[in-house]
């Protein structure tokens, strides 16, 4: 039992220190490309804390390993909404109303629901994969585009992202070492975490689905956590919810579309009884708070804190047989 909890937090360490110097890497050489901010934000920064969830679930998948590369995903969305407004916004509420939070928010709400259609098929397939990532690319393209025609970087929710990071790399080259250093660290952070998880599930007689959507995935969320974290005490409330929206995006479209193309994924029994429908509920809640509230205060914030509290609770325990008997 030592040694593979010995690997899991070796690899989440390892996971942690490599995305931070991926994402000054890709940061640094963004800005020396001067590339968009806004672009940045939606691009590099949600893409880069997101890369822990890509590799760990692709590790998994390409061992056969489904259920925690499905279940990471699962997990790391709910995770990224319940704790992280739980944890922050005890701190320092959200504000809301930038009208980007809008397009933002449906596109999230709308992969969200795309993901579950596809959970119903048993099998999320390459051509599907390639329509999920297709639909990303063109979402960032839009963005793109029309973050270029209203020539608005600065009030964007991402803009001040790039201020969150300090001391990054001046030269182009140093910049590429960082992104290049990162992406291996991440790699191998995924493996060492993926192993340890595997074989503490089988010590445990608990299922790989389950360890996926707790450990691992609040394992590969704390990239944006910290970054979470970092805009709200800078009180970037806007960048906040920036951060949590694009990375489940991410997370939906991106990842689960690149391992589907790898390899297709057959989705676990045990995830469609609540756990998917978990996810679909918290995301309608937030998305709807995020639209129609000027603050996600901190009732609210406890609120969602003590959900993800519950809900760990129970994936350990006999609280989903209480819903599915």
């Amino acid at each position: 039992m030592i040694a593979p909890l010995a690997f899991s937090i070796g690899g989440l360490v390892l996971l942690l220190v490599a995305a931070e110097i991926m994402i000054r890497g890709a940061v640094g050489g963004s800005r020396i490309l001067k590339i968009s901010p806004h672009v940045i934000g939606l691009t590099v920064i949600a893409f880069g804390t997101s890369a822990p969830e890509l590799f760990v679930s692709l590790k998994a998948a390409l061992h056969g390993h489904d259920g925690i590369a499905i279940g990471n995903v699962v997990g790391s969305n709910i995770a990224n909404i319940l704790l992280m407004i739980g944890t922050v916004g005890v701190i320092f509420p959200f504000a809301c109303g930038d009208p980007a939070l809008r397009r933002d928010g449906f596109v999230l709400l709308g992969s969200t629901i795309v993901f579950v259609i596809l959970c119903h098929c048993d099998v999320i397939d390459r051509w599907q994969g390639i329509i999920m990532l297709s639909v990303l690319i063109g979402y960032l393209a839009y963005c793109y585009i029309s973050d270029r025609r209203s020539c608005t970087n600065d009030e964007s929710i991402h803009a001040k992202e790039v201020d969150e990071f300090d001391n990054l790399p001046d030269t182009l080259p140093k910049a590429a070492l960082y992104t290049i250093i990162g992406l291996v660290g991440v790699a191998l952070g995924a493996q060492l975490l993926v192993n340890g998880a595997v074989d503490v599930a089988r010590l445990l007689g608990v299922s790989e689905t389950v360890i996926g959507i707790t450990m691992v995935a609040l394992g590969t969320s704390m990239p944006e956590l910290a970054t979470t974290v970092v805009a709200a005490v800078r009180r970037h409330n806007d960048v906040a919810l920036g951060n949590i929206i694009g990375s489940n995006i991410f997370n939906t479209l991106g990842i689960l579309g690149v391992v589907s193309i790898v390899t297709p994924l057959d989705i676990p029994p045990e995830i469609m009884h609540i756990d998917i429908w978990v996810m679909l509920a918290v995301t309608v809640v937030f998305v709807a708070a995020a639209l129609g509230l000027k603050t996600l205060n901190r009732p609210l914030a406890v609120l969602f804190f003590a959900s993800y509290a519950l809900f760990t609770i129970g994936q350990f325990t006999d609280l989903t047989a209480l819903f599915t008997s």
